[in-house]
Formats: C-alpha cells, sequence, structure tokens
C-alpha cells in the first residue's frame, strides 16, 4: 500500500546550473561542416528523443530547414507515452514531415517510412546544383545520444542487409564529425551522412537541462549521476509514478535522495572504500554513484513505463 500522505516537493532546486554547460569543440567544428555539405545533400532528417519533444532541439536546425526539406523523427517512441504530446500541430509546423521511430524495432513502421517519405520530398523540391543527380543524398542531424547512428544502421541492414556502418553507443558523443557517404539503399540509389550530436550552445532553462541529462543526451559524469537520480525521483513523485519503489526494492515512497540511493546500494550489494579523513582508516560505504546509475539506467530502458517529460 502506498501512502499518498507522503509529503513530496514541489520544486526541484539544481545546486549547481554551471554542470548543464557541455559544448565540446566538436560540436563546433561539426556545426561548420553540416553547413559546408548542405549545397550537397537533398534532404535533412533530424531525430529527437520521443520522451522530449521540445526540450533541447538545436535551434540552428530550424534554419538548415528553411534551406531543404526537413524530416523531424522523433526516436525512443518505445519509451515515450505519445498520448500526452501537446501541441502536436506545432511540431509539424518546424518540418515538412513527422514521425515516430523505434531505431531497434526492424518492423517498425516509423522506420519503413524514412526513405519513402525522404525521396517523396526531394522529388518535389527544387534540387538546384544536384537536379541532374542519379542519387539522393540525406543528413541524419540531431542533438546526441538519440539513435541517429542506430536508426542509419538499421536501414542499411533493411534495404541492403548489410551490418552496421556507423558506430553506436550508450553514451553521448560517440559520433564526432560528419562521416562519409553511406550507401542505404539501391533502388532508388540513397546515401545517408552521420553527423556529430550537437546540442545549443547555450542552455537558457535548467529544467530543459536535466531533462537532456536524465535521457542522455549529455555525459553522465558532466552533471552527476546523484543530481540525475534526484531529479528523476522529484519526477516521479510529483507525476505519482512509483513503480520505482518495488524496483529498488523500498518499502515506501521517499523524497530524500540519499536516502533512496542509501537503501538502493545496500539492497544490490554497491560499496565502496574510503578513508577517513579525521582517522586515516578505511570504511566501507554503500557506493552512492552505482545506486543512483542503477535507478537511472532503469528509467532509460523504460522500468518505470512509458514517459513523457516535457
Amino acid at each position: 500500500m502506498i501512502n499518498h500522505s507522503t509529503l513530496f516537493r514541489e520544486k526541484f532546486v539544481l545546486p549547481d546550473k554551471n554542470i548543464l554547460k557541455w559544448f565540446p569543440g566538436h560540436m563546433g567544428k561539426g556545426i561548420k561542416q553540416i553547413e559546408q555539405k548542405l549545397k550537397n545533400i537533398d534532404c535533412l532528417v533530424e531525430v529527437h528523443d520521443a520522451r522530449i519533444p521540445t526540450s533541447g532541439r538545436n535551434i540552428k536546425f530550424n534554419y538548415f530547414s528553411k534551406v531543404k526539406p526537413h524530416i523531424l523523427v522523433y526516436n525512443k517512441k518505445d519509451l515515450a507515452d505519445l498520448n500526452k504530446i501537446e501541441n502536436v500541430h506545432k511540431l509539424r509546423e518546424s518540418a515538412s514531415k513527422v514521425i515516430f521511430t523505434n531505431s531497434k524495432d526492424q518492423s517498425c513502421q516509423g522506420v519503413k517510412q524514412i526513405i519513402p517519405s525522404s525521396v517523396e520530398l526531394i522529388s518535389k523540391s527544387e534540387r538546384y546544383n544536384r537536379s541532374e543527380k542519379n542519387e539522393y543524398s540525406i543528413m541524419i542531424i540531431g542533438i546526441p545520444n538519440v539513435g541517429k547512428s542506430s536508426l542509419i544502421n538499421i536501414l542499411r541492414n533493411k534495404y541492403l542487409n548489410k551490418a552496421r556502418a556507423s558506430p553506436v553507443g550508450a553514451i553521448a558523443g560517440i559520433t564526432k564529425s560528419v562521416m562519409t557517404k553511406i550507401k542505404v539503399c539501391q533502388k532508388p540509389l540513397v546515401y545517408l551522412l552521420d553527423t556529430p550530436g550537437i546540442l545549443n550552445p547555450t542552455i537558457s532553462n535548467w529544467e530543459e537541462g536535466i531533462k537532456l541529462a536524465l535521457v542522455s543526451t549529455m555525459q553522465d559524469h558532466l552533471v552527476g549521476p546523484q543530481v540525475i537520480a534526484d531529479f528523476l525521483l522529484f519526477w516521479l513523485n510529483k507525476n505519482k509514478n512509483f513503480k520505482y519503489i518495488n524496483y529498488l526494492g523500498l518499502k515506501e515512497p521517499s523524497d530524500l535522495i540519499t536516502e533512496v540511493l542509501t537503501l538502493t546500494a545496500v539492497n544490490i550489494n554497491k560499496t565502496v572504500k574510503r578513508r577517513s579523513v579525521e582517522y586515516g582508516n578505511i570504511k566501507v560505504q554503500p557506493d552512492l554513484d552505482a545506486a543512483a546509475y542503477h535507478f537511472i539506467n532503469a528509467f532509460r530502458r523504460g522500468e518505470f513505463g512509458k514517459v513523457m517529460l516535457d
């Protein structure tokens, strides 16, 4: 029985807003590379996380969409509560077409729409210097770790039955530069260009920034796993999602992240050795970082159900 009388925080206080600043050199270089290659591509496919349909989209991409046909792909739809998306018509205003996908599922109808939709938009557009070309060139853009490379690989496998050609990983920032063209389809002849995930240079809204961190579009250590876990706890309690109780082995909901992580560390048997500053001896303590990662990764896998952070 969940005690609904538990008092939860009404707002989340970020300990240090400077932790949300992450714009490494390869992102600035990546933007310049994308701009240089725009004249040699026919269509843009922007990939974003369906759990944060409005948060974090790079404002530069809106400029690019005025130059080339633009498809907005919301990936990871298997983790998102799409029934809670507000203002869907506004999402469509910023792109020629909106598609929802799960890049881990080759039978996904959204994945099947990407190439035909791109070819259709290109055929209706002014290709200018590319009008005589018999192949289509599509650039994949987006912020880090939203599944751009995974999408390229599943399309390549679907149409050519080829192994993956673009590196993927669970850590933001795997792709560092605009890659050479990757063939994904023979008829029609279609090439895709993978690009590095590029965030906005500055994050003006801290809540938007912490949501980006929660879905792993920023590297965890930059924000801190315990800070991310604390926001996750706040968000779950605020939305009356108490599935974390059983998963973490707790008896009841809590609003205290230190308490939650301590109990979780004990339950999953994660400890860390630390030297006492006062006495110089070694103490074995619950590993709160390990517990935080256990909590965060469960959310990212969908253990607490489908969510909509925006």
